[in-house]
């Protein structure tokens, strides 16, 4: 008998991504809610898929649990072959397109939104694929609660900038989107991580935790001190 997921459990929220200058830059929180719990608050959601590629996920984690093997394993087959050739951000995202839609004709989706970035040759690449296989590129991607607060202020600060701005303005930028999905997604985390695919490689930084301020709620009715009326 074959079991089919009817709805996420522990799940991650938002990812947001970027181009700029020089390569990617995506950032994700480090929170996997159970329900409505904040339950963990130390699990990384993005993974390096070779030299040029990181895939970030949102939605159930066991989903994408089995998609980081899925990943592994192609990655395995790819480097056996030894043909001299390396799978870039393009085919990472066609082979995750192809996977997902498989899974959605089945009706045994994988309940995760991915978004896939990198760089090779020169090339950059920005692209999204949802639960039911459906695919973009863009030069600014935002899943989850990001797509209605992120996308607006990444689309703002980026679009028509991508080959001019400098890896610490785009830094700058996704710590902004992040600290505003703080602020206003009841299912993030201020504790956020950020990778960069350059020439150089895929970098991911240790999580780190952006400075938040609470004090201006005190003077909105209804809350705190403030009475309703």
């Amino acid at each position: 008998m074959t079991l089919f997921d009817r709805s996420p459990i522990v799940t991650g929220t938002s990812v947001v991504a970027l181009k700029y200058k020089d390569g990617i830059m995506m950032a994700t929180d480090c929170l996997a809610s159970y329900g409505s719990l904040a339950r963990f608050r130390d699990v990384e959601r993005m993974v390096p898929v070779g030299e040029h590629t990181i895939v970030g996920a949102s939605g159930e984690l066991s989903d994408f649990d089995y998609l980081k093997e899925q990943l592994e394993s192609l990655m395995i087959d790819e480097y056996e072959s030894q043909d001299g050739h390396t799978l870039g951000p393009r085919n990472v995202y066609e082979y995750l397109h192809r996977v997902m839609y498989a899974r959605r004709s089945k009706m045994n989706f994988l309940w995760n939104t991915l978004v896939v970035g990198g760089i090779k040759n020169g090339d950059r690449f920005l692209g999204c694929v949802d639960m039911k296989g459906v695919t973009y590129s863009s030069s600014t991607i935002a899943t989850g609660y990001g797509a209605y607060l992120a996308q607006p202020i990444l689309r703002k600060a980026v679009e028509g900038r991508e080959d001019t701005l400098d890896e610490a303005s785009a830094r700058r930028i996704l710590d902004q989107v992040m600290k505003v999905l703080f602020y206003r997604d009841a299912r993030s985390l201020n504790k956020i991580q950020v990778t960069t695919v350059n020439a150089s490689g895929v970098t991911i930084s240790a999580p780190y935790s952006l400075p938040t301020e609470w004090a201006f709620a005190e003077n909105i009715r209804g809350y705190g001190a403030t009475p309703a009326q």
